[in-house]
């Protein structure tokens, strides 16, 4: 029915991975085209990795396709079982016959399965989708498949499909040579708003609508992009939705009333499905370009605010001192909250701040005695004192100050690192990475140098850059 009424052919926004609904944004390109490359040019192990419903396994359909004319293909999406298990479902697939031996017969089968097709010029590639659920003890298997290889060639090509839990397990010590074998790490971005509606164009374009009239309104797809936050699975839940309740209501057009009414029918407080993938937003979303300034401002100020509380501190380091042993100093306070010209005059024009006129300075040269209070302002109340003022910004300074190095005083303990890792710190990545490289943690280990420092260097950490330099030398 809904069908009929909106003249497509079929469901434009189904759940299954059909390789003709992939939508090839940059990020899916590049990695659907490193893989390809990885397998043509027998790299032996690769990975792909990317959230919940970012259409990996779509993805690896498409390139299974691509090389069933030149390979044998293996899918295989059983991640929760034993070494034993995996190996019987490989040769399974494989279309080789169990006879019930243990795993060292079953590695003789395989091997001798291998040397046939490479017999024959065909590579074996097999794909293990959600491959973070699997087992250390079945991911060390996976290693050991890497074994079958002749001097020249890798038998078999070996992809890892999971989610971002699949790159921290990799990155644990225990894996560590499993790592070292990866030589792809291809990953899946979110669409940006512009992507969304091309993936939803491109679905109802499949699916035979012919465009003749637009089906969603500007805003409406603007909201689709806000609620889905880009994940291909939440766009066509939400678009199947709409379509279903704009045919319910003969509307032929989908607007922002629609989608609103979709989303408080998936209700995104209640704890479902939806609720776990989908935020709801508190606020319009921002342009790019305010977005990005506002970003660039706020490290500026960071900087700014950093180098101002350490200038402050070495001044007030300095001058307390005088103040305390020079009974003759230039020092007037008065401890009624009135005033507190200690120093801070020359703080407040280190930042800015209102300083008293030279007219209005106390003759130091001629008297000792106390300056009289400032005039009362108008409302009744006493002015505040100047260095209770300059205490005030300072502990502000301070606090900022501490957040930017909070990285600094963890350097040396790994834990406290990997959880600033666990909260996207790419300066704690670095941190960690110079750790293995030194081999102050464990033995050097540059395989968990790399992948911190590739990670943090895509995330623009200049840090990680330089880094990488001293990596190349002591690993490569």
């Amino acid at each position: 029915m809904v069908y009929d009424y909106y003249n497509l052919a079929e469901q434009p926004f189904g759940m299954t991975p059909d390789t003709r609904y992939l939508y090839l944004s940059p990020t899916h390109r590049e990695a659907l085209a490193s893989l390809s490359y990885g397998v043509q040019a027998g790299r032996g192990f690769m990975s792909i990795i990317a959230k919940p419903g970012m259409g990996k396994t779509t993805l690896l359909f498409q390139l299974l396709q691509q090389l069933e004319h030149s390979a044998r293909t293996v899918f295989l999406f059983q991640s929760l079982c034993s070494p034993e298990d995996l190996l019987r479902s490989l040769l399974h697939d494989l279309g080789t016959e169990d006879h019930g031996g243990d795993i060292v017969r079953m590695h003789s089968q395989l091997n001798e399965f291998l040397l046939l097709e490479s017999r024959r010029g065909k590579r074996v590639v097999v794909v293990i989708d959600e491959a973070q659920n699997l087992s250390d003890s079945v991911l060390e298997l996976v290693r050991m498949l890497s074994n079958f290889e002749t001097p020249s060639e890798k038998l078999m090509q070996i992809i890892l499909a999971g989610q971002p839990q699949l790159a921290e397990k990799l990155a644990s010590p225990n894996l560590v040579q499993l790592r070292q074998r990866i030589s792809i790490v291809a990953r899946l971005k979110p669409f940006t708003p512009q992507e969304t509606n091309l993936y939803v164009g491109h679905r109802l374009g499949v699916a035979g609508y012919d465009f003749r009239a637009p089906l969603f309104t500007q805003r409406a797809g603007a909201m689709i992009a806000e609620h889905s936050e880009g994940i291909p699975r939440n766009i066509n839940n939400i678009c199947f939705n709409a379509l279903s309740l704009g045919c319910a209501l003969k509307r032929k057009l989908i607007d922002e009333e629609i989608i609103q009414e979709v989303m408080d029918d998936l209700d995104l407080g209640s704890g479902n499905e939806m609720a776990m993938t989908i935020r709801e937003p508190t606020k319009p979303a921002l342009k790019v370009s305010t977005a990005a300034a506002n970003a660039g401002m706020k490290a500026l100020g960071r900087i700014w605010l950093s180098r101002c509380a350490a200038a402050t501190i070495l001044l007030l380091t300095l001058t307390w001192p005088l103040g305390e042993r020079n009974t003759k100093a230039t020092c007037v306070t008065d401890f009624d909250g009135s005033r507190d010209e200690c120093g801070s005059s020359l703080v407040a024009d280190l930042f800015g701040f209102v300083s008293l006129p030279d007219s209005q300075a106390p003759d130091t040269a001629t008297t000792n005695s106390p300056v009289p209070k400032s005039p009362a302002s108008g409302n009744g109340r006493s002015k505040a004192p100047v260095g209770v003022q300059t205490s005030t910004r300072l502990s502000r300074y301070g606090e900022s100050h501490a957040r930017e190095t909070s990285i600094m005083m963890t350097a040396s303990d790994p834990a406290e690192l990997r959880k600033q890792v666990g909260n996207e710190s790419t300066s704690a990545e670095v941190a960690l990475a110079n750790l293995y490289l030194d081999g102050s943690v464990a033995p050097q280990n540059c395989a968990q140098a790399q992948v911190f420092l590739l990670a943090a260097s895509k995330k623009g950490n200049k840090g990680a850059e330089s880094l990488l330099a001293t990596y190349r030398k002591r690993c490569q």
